[in-house]
């Protein structure tokens, strides 16, 4: 075929099919390329999640304790469940009794709260400085009785975890109870989202004076959410006490009821002073 002579049909034909194959191959090793580049991009992915979740199981293995044992139902607690708390805000126990010497009109204050219930923070925020001070000077006894029914409220059960820290506290470390309890009333998760988890309660612990392995432990192994579950629904399905328990918070003194209307006076620290003060006349 001569410089000016237009190529055959059959040239032409050929002439496509090879242009076609060379096509062909540029594509696939264009697409082997990519495949590669995919393949070596999820391994990379899969070990850099490995690596994450790898380093995630060794923190949280170096940061567990031991589960302490414990018996079916905390230590230092009152024949009604609750940890009280006398002068020096210590606790009461087998061997304390914090009250001061010839005291015998002293206000006794019950309060049943759950840790997730805003209503319950609502009540606690306005009114935990002059209780504190009051129990603190042996002018009144607080005595807290942790329930847990609000797991619902938060995705990562706090109410439960957060009873259950409350007697891994009372347990071992007593007369920390009450910065602890103030503490947990402070960082209390709004509805629907998570809560502190089993390390951060810990962290709270130790800020309240219950810095030890035993707590620690506990916290990590929910070694009293039997416990609580089951005195939950014991307070909540009966009288307890003589009183009927039907949400929190319950507030007692001297074994009346505290009651309130409206929003301001549930946060009224003056209105419930004066229920003491009566309480304590009467």
């Amino acid at each position: 075929m001569t410089s000016n002579q237009k190529p055959t049909r059959s040239e032409q034909r050929e002439a496509a099919r090879q242009k076609a194959k060379e096509l062909r191959e540029q594509n696939a090793k264009k697409e082997k390329r990519n495949k590669l580049v995919v393949q070596i991009s999820v391994v990379l992915v899969a070990l850099g999640i490995v690596g994450g979740v790898a380093g995630v199981i060794a923190f949280e293995a170096a940061n567990r304790a031991e589960a302490p044992i414990v018996g079916e139902t905390p230590e230092n607690l009152t024949e009604l469940g609750g940890v009280k708390l006398g002068v020096g805000l210590q606790a009461f126990t087998e061997t304390n009794t914090p009250v001061l010497a010839g005291e015998t009109s002293t206000p006794e204050i019950v309060i049943y709260v759950d840790y997730q219930c805003p209503i319950c923070q609502a009540f606690d925020v306005p009114n935990s400085a002059q209780i504190r001070s009051w129990v603190d000077t042996g002018a009144a006894t607080v005595e807290i009785r942790p329930l847990s029914f609000l797991d619902r409220a938060s995705l990562n059960e706090f109410s439960s975890r957060a009873a259950n820290s409350a007697m891994c506290v009372a347990n071992f470390e007593p007369d920390a109870f009450w910065d602890y309890h103030e503490n947990l009333m402070i960082n209390q998760p709004m509805e629907g989202i998570e809560g502190l988890n089993d390390n951060e309660l810990y962290q709270l612990a130790e800020t309240s004076g219950a810095a030890s392995e035993e707590v620690k432990g506990c916290i990590q192994a929910k070694s009293f959410g039997d416990y609580i579950a089951q005195y939950t629904q014991a307070v909540l399905n009966a009288p307890h006490g003589g009183i009927s328990v039907t949400g929190t918070p319950t507030v007692l003194v001297n074994g009346n009821p505290y009651t309130w209307a409206t929003g301001e006076e549930l946060v009224s620290a003056e209105r419930f002073a004066q229920f003491v003060q009566a309480a304590v006349a009467e």
